[in-house]
C-alpha cells in the first residue's frame, strides 16, 4: 500500500485557486490571489510565473508590486525588495506589514540604520515580529536606552512572542541586567538567542562546562550566531581548550564584524598560544574599528612591553587609562612597566607568570579574564 501525505492547507488552497484560474486564466485578481497562495505554499517559481502573466496597468497595481517585493525577498534579492517596499510606503500605501517587510529587507541587505528609521513604534506595537526586530535594530545601532525602554513596553503587549523575549534577553546581557536576561530567556527557552543568553549567564557564574554545552546547542541549530562562537571560545579558554577557543573566537569576531570585544578576546586567545603576531593583528583590527576603546590600547601596550618597546607601551597605557581609569589591560601593562624590565625575554617571563595567575578568588586567570572582555559590546 502506498502512503501519501495529505496536502497542507496552503497547498489545498493553491490547488483550488489553480482550478478556478484554469477557467478564467486572464482574471487579474484571480492571478494575484493564486500567486499569493503559491507563495504561501512555498512555490516561489510558480508564484513568479503567475505574477509574470499580469500585463499593462495590472502589473503596476500596489498589490502586484508588493507581491513582487515578497518574491524578491524570498529569493534573497534584498536590495530590490527593500526598494519596492519603500517606494510603496512613499506613495502612501502604508501599513504595518509593509513597513515590517521593508525593515526586514533593509536589515538583510545590511542597512541597519535605514531599517531602524522605517520600523517605527506604531508598527512594533501592531506586530510582535516587528517589536522583536525593532529591539534588535535599536540594540545594534547602539541606542541601548531606547532599546530597553521600547522592549520593556513591547513585552507588555506581546508577552508570548519568543523572538521578542529572546531579543530582550540578548539586550539585557549587554546592559548588564542579569535578572532581566534570565527572565526573558525563560520566556523562550528553546530559541537559539535565549540559549546563548543562558550560556553567557553560565560564563558569568564561572561555569564553563555548562556554558560550552549550551553554546554547542546553539551552534548545532544556528551556526550563524556570533555570540555562540564567542561564548564557546571563552568557555574553551577557561577549560584549557586554547586552540579550539582561538578558532571559535576568530569566527565569532568575523561574524560580528565591528564588535570590538570579540576582537580583543581573539587577540588574547592567540596571546595565550604565544602567537604574538596574530595577537597583535587582532588588536590592530580592533584599533582600526575604534581608536577610543581603552582595552585595545592596553592590550597593545602589553605586546609592546613584550617586544621591549617600553616608550611606546607607556604612551599606549596613558591613552588607555585616560579613556578608562579601570581599564584591565592598562592596569596589567602599568604593573609590568613598574617592574622595570627592559628586555623582551624578561618581559615575556613576567607576562607569562602574570597571565597565568588566578585572580578574584576564582579559578580564572588574568589571561582568561582579559579574554572575557569579549562579552562586552561596544
Amino acid at each position: 500500500m502506498t502512503v501519501t501525505n495529505a496536502p497542507t492547507e496552503a497547498e489545498a488552497s493553491l490547488a483550488t485557486l489553480l482550478s478556478y484560474l484554469a477557467v478564467d486564466p486572464a482574471n487579474p485578481s484571480l492571478l494575484l490571489d493564486t500567486a499569493e497562495a503559491a507563495l504561501d505554499a512555498g512555490q516561489v517559481d510558480q508564484a513568479r510565473a503567475l505574477l509574470d502573466r499580469l500585463s499593462g496597468a495590472d502589473a503596476t497595481l500596489p498589490r502586484a508590486r508588493h507581491l513582487a517585493g515578497l518574491l524578491a525577498l524570498r529569493s534573497t534579492r534584498f536590495d530590490e525588495a527593500a526598494a519596492t517596499f519603500r517606494t510603496l510606503i512613499a506613495e502612501g500605501h502604508d501599513d504595518p506589514a509593509l513597513r515590517f517587510n521593508a525593515a526586514w529587507s533593509l536589515t538583510k541587505a545590511g542597512d541597519v540604520s535605514a531599517a531602524a528609521d522605517v520600523l517605527d513604534d506604531a508598527t512594533a506595537r501592531a506586530l510582535p515580529q516587528a517589536a522583536a526586530l525593532r529591539v534588535t535594530l535599536l540594540h545594534t545601532t547602539g541606542d541601548l536606552d531606547a532599546a530597553e525602554s521600547a522592549g520593556r513596553h513591547y513585552l507588555t503587549i506581546h508577552r508570548d512572542h519568543r523572538a521578542l523575549a529572546a531579543a530582550m534577553s540578548t539586550l539585557a546581557i549587554d546592559i548588564e541586567d542579569e535578572a532581566l536576561a534570565a527572565e526573558c530567556a525563560a520566556l523562550a527557552p528553546d530559541h537559539p538567542d535565549a540559549i546563548a543568553t543562558f550560556g553567557t549567564l553560565a560564563l558569568g557564574r564561572d561555569d564553563p562546562s555548562e556554558a560550552e554545552a549550551l553554546f554547542d546547542q546553539v551552534l548545532a541549530r544556528a551556526p550563524h550566531v556570533p555570540r555562540a562562537w564567542i561564548g564557546r571560545g571563552l568557555a574553551g579558554l577557561m577549560t584549557g581548550k586554547t586552540e579550539q577557543a582561538s578558532a571559535d573566537l576568530d569566527r565569532g569576531a568575523t561574524l560580528f564584524g565591528d564588535h570590538l570585544g570579540s576582537w580583543i578576546a581573539a587577540g588574547w586567545a592567540h596571546f595565550v598560544l604565544r602567537d604574538y603576531a596574530t595577537s597583535r593583528a587582532r588588536f590592530d583590527h580592533a584599533l582600526a574599528l575604534d581608536q577610543n576603546f581603552a582595552e585595545t590600547h592596553g592590550s597593545l601596550a602589553v605586546l609592546d612591553i613584550l617586544d621591549g618597546n617600553l616608550e611606546r607601551a607607556r604612551e599606549r597605557v596613558a591613552i588607555a587609562l585616560r579613556l578608562d581609569r579601570e581599564c584591565f589591560s592598562g592596569a596589567l601593562a602599568t604593573a609590568l612597566l613598574a617592574t622595570g624590565s627592559g628586555d623582551a625575554a624578561g618581559a615575556r617571563a613576567i607576562i607569562e607568570r602574570a597571565l597565568h595567575t588566578q585572580i578574584d578568588g576564582s579559578q580564572r586567570t588574568v589571561a582568561q579574564s582579559l579574554a572575557k572582555l569579549g562579552m562586552m559590546l561596544r
